[in-house]
């Protein structure tokens, strides 16, 4: 059973980071693709971060430059460090894996993702 389990959120001032964690089980983060993406309250979803089997990365642009997507293949685990915040980031954040196609960019159509984690910042 595909599993994934998010961790790290909370409430940060503006300018500050953090990183989230994600505890994948049931099966092994060398999928094709896996990924975070955001829902602020009353918003849609958006693609934040993806990161392919191969190592390739790539950012939404509210991001780039200031959220770095990594994977720890021993410990199965993705992570996204958050730097610079800012209070538009406020948002409940998921990670994501798909086991049947590449990323091909930041996306949001993910067949599996987590319960998500809550990030709050203040300004």
């Amino acid at each position: 059973q595909v599993q994934l389990v998010e961790s790290g959120g909370g409430s940060v001032q503006a300018g500050g980071s953090l990183r989230l964690s994600c505890a994948a089980s049931g099966f092994t983060i060398s999928a094709p693709c896996l990924g975070w993406f955001r829902q602020a309250l009353g918003k849609e979803r958006e693609g934040v971060a993806v990161i392919d089997s191969d190592g390739s990365r790539a950012y939404a642009d509210s991001v780039k430059g200031r959220f770095t997507i990594s994977k720890d293949i021993v410990k199965n685990t993705l992570y996204l460090y958050l730097d610079i915040v800012k209070p538009e980031d406020t948002a409940m954040y998921y990670c994501a894996a798909d086991h049947g196609r590449v990323c091909r960019g930041v996306r949001t159509d993910f067949p599996n993702w987590g319960r998500g984690t809550q990030i709050t910042v203040s300004s």
